[in-house]
């Protein structure tokens, strides 16, 4: 029985400037800009406040460099959600209690309590 698994990760940049005192996203781009990396301010912003999805090599190399850490010093995968291949779960809606034609939902009619006295 194999294991599904959704894999996301963890990015730490922001936690990693702090550790070397670097406080603003702006103190990062002359420092890669040394290491041949130009950015944006804009850039630079989004790269440290939020998660990129994709991330040049050689700007991931230089941020190491940069903040004298490993790479999985900054970028840490966690298992977002496990299941089973194999799930025990119902293949017809017959087996949850439902019959074709009929709705899953139905209507509620709400009544609210009498003032008591």
């Amino acid at each position: 029985m194999t294991e599904q698994r959704r894999i996301g990760f963890k990015w730490n940049l922001r936690q990693v400037m702090a550790q070397r005192n670097l406080w603003k996203t702006t103190e990062l781009i002359p420092l890669l800009k040394s290491r041949g990396i130009s950015l944006s301010p804009a850039q630079v912003h989004r790269l440290v406040t939020a998660a990129p999805e994709r991330i040049p090599a050689r700007t991931f190399a230089a941020l190491c460099d940069i903040l004298d850490c490993a790479p999985g010093d900054l970028f840490e995968p966690v298992v977002e959600l496990r299941a089973a291949a194999t799930a025990d779960a119902p293949r017809r809606p017959q087996d949850i209690g439902v019959q074709p034609g009929q709705p899953i939902a139905r209507r509620v009619k709400l009544i609210r309590p009498s003032d008591e006295g």
